[in-house]
Parts: C-alpha cells; structure tokens; sequence
C-alpha cells in the first residue's frame, strides 16, 4: 500500500475505532483498569518516596537525583481521589471501604499529603538538605495518617 493511501485510511480508521469505544471505556477506564492504575500510581510514589529516602539518609548519593523524585511525588500526588472513583470499591485493592463510606475525611488526608508533597518538591529544589529532610518527613507522616484510615495493612 502506497504512503498516500495509508495517510487517507488512517484518520478514518482511527475515528471509526473511536467512534465505536465506548466513552466511559476511553474517558475513565473500566473500574478493574482503573485498580490496576491506581495501583501502579501508588507504587511509582512509593518508588520516588523510596528512593529520596536513600538520598536523605545518605546511603546513596545521588543527591542531584532528589527534586526529580519530589516533583514526581508532587504530580502524582495531584489528585488521589480521582484514583478512586465510585466503582471502584472490589477486587485485589489495599483500599479500605472507608476511602468511599468516609469521602470527605478521605479526600482532607489526600489533600493534606497532596500540599506535603508539594512543599517537599519545593524543599528539594533548594539547596538546603535540612528544609528537604524535614519536608520529606512531613510527607511520610501525612502519607501514614492517609494509609492508617484507608489502607489495608500489607501481609
């Protein structure tokens, strides 16, 4: 097939296949996607938060690394709620049922730990290890609080 022709075919492919997706399907995801997302979310700031620890306590040096995993925090900490829409409540899921019967009190902590993680990725862009260790302190405790009331322990 000629390059001209697959130019002309592929825009009408792709808005034939958008077209036929359902909008839920594309726009939110189907709630076992959603799980599977929200988990590898939680996982990659565990993996960032991991990681600075190493830095901060100095078992590692890669110190130019540390604003890198902050500001990664910091985005994926923007809006944890949404990670847990209605339906979203069943299957394989550390979750707790409180994140849902407990909506308000659920969304304080995430709010409180999604500014945590804002001021840590602020500490961490300056030069001074103290300020960032302290932020970063401030953040693990938020997170704690959050995962008390609304994660299940881990085995």
């Amino acid at each position: 097939m000629q390059a001209t022709a697959v130019r002309r075919i592929l825009p009408w492919g792709l808005a034939a296949w958008f077209t036929a997706v359902p909008y839920a399907a594309t726009a939110e995801g189907q709630p076992e996607d959603i799980i599977k997302y929200r988990q590898n979310v939680m996982k990659s700031i565990g993996g960032h938060t991991s990681a600075s620890a190493a830095i901060i306590s100095g078992k590692v040096g890669y110190k130019a690394h540390l604003s890198e995993h902050a500001k990664a925090i910091a985005a994926m900490t923007k809006d944890i709620p949404g990670l847990f829409p209605k339906d979203s409540d069943f299957g394989d899921t550390n979750a707790l049922e409180s994140v849902w019967k407990k909506r308000a009190d659920f969304e304080k902590a995430a709010s409180n730990a999604r500014a945590k993680a804002e001021a840590f990725a602020k500490a961490a862009a300056g030069n001074d290890p103290k300020a960032a260790g302290a932020a970063f302190k401030d953040l693990g405790e938020a997170c704690k609080a959050c995962h008390k009331d609304f994660r299940k322990e881990e085995k």
